[in-house]
């Protein structure tokens, strides 16, 4: 957010490819473009999860930051309306035990980490999953802290059956299948989500410095001309409600979990 704001200021044509908060930049900005899906569309498709799954009584870990504060206001306006509730739990002044008591306490169906990783949220999932008293709460992490291999080993058994948002089609087109495995030779392990941003990050400003040059204006003038093919479909940018900059609305969002036979293997659950 600070670099779009930045670019922003100077003039300086800036790909986002992560950063998901809606208002990445404090005003409506023709310099800045973004691949990853908003986070308001994102969190409402885990939202729906939740409703479809039986969750209305949910509560979320939190520390603070603007990211964790807007994720459970998406998470609020999107429940409330359904009879849906949602209880903040301030992990600054829980330990991992005080919050186990109050998901008990609250009779919550499902907690969210809205929390850094690895800690405290890997702690927090030990402590939840070998509470007894939990045994049926859902474990979920729209953030997606789990798509990452350093979660599996951390937690091991204990890394499964937690849904969160992965931004990946569920079957990849030719070029993303070829990028697919180039990347897991390259790794020695499956890449993230994450990896094809950063390649549909080349792709595009590939893309936009051989069609227009590298003049500052020009490139910023180009964004909303863009049609190109990335790793997760054809990338296009155009203006979006209540997001102001460009957006390719949307990248494929959906809510997975690793599985609990194989958790290097991850389960298609709900697809937005």
């Amino acid at each position: 957010r600070a670099a779009a704001a930045r670019a922003d200021a100077l003039g300086v044509p800036f790909l986002c490819s992560s950063a998901v908060l809606d208002a990445l930049t404090e005003r409506p900005t023709e310099w800045v473009a973004r691949l990853a899906p908003a986070q308001s569309h994102g969190w409402r498709v885990y939202a729906d999860f939740l409703l479809e799954t039986g969750h209305r009584r949910v509560a979320v870990a939190t520390q603070p930051s603007a990211y964790w504060a807007s994720g459970a206001r998406i998470l609020r306006d999107c429940l409330a309306p359904r009879g849906g509730t949602v209880l903040e739990l301030d992990m600054n002044a829980l330990t991992p035990a005080a919050l186990c008591d109050a998901l008990v306490d609250q009779r919550a169906t499902a907690l969210l980490l809205l929390v850094g990783h690895p800690e405290p949220a890997v702690s927090i999932v030990k402590a939840v999953r070998h509470d007894q008293r939990l045994d049926e709460v859902l474990i979920g992490a729209p953030a997606g802290q789990p798509e990452f291999a350093e979660w599996a080993k951390l937690l091991g058994d204990d890394s499964v059956a937690i849904p969160f948002l992965r931004y990946l089609p569920k079957h990849l087109g030719p070029l993303g299948a070829r990028v697919e495995a180039a990347l897991r030779e390259q790794l020695a392990e499956a890449p993230s989500f994450v990896a094809f941003e950063g390649y549909d990050s080349i792709v595009v400003l590939a893309d936009v410095l051989r069609s227009h040059g590298t003049e500052r204006a020009r490139i910023a003038e180009s964004w909303p001309s863009v049609v190109v093919e990335g790793t997760r479909g054809q990338i296009r940018f155009s203006r979006t409600p209540g997001v102001g900059v460009w957006q390719w609305a949307w990248a494929p969002v959906r809510v997975v979990d690793r599985d609990t036979a194989a958790p290097d293997r991850f389960r298609t659950l709900h697809s937005g």
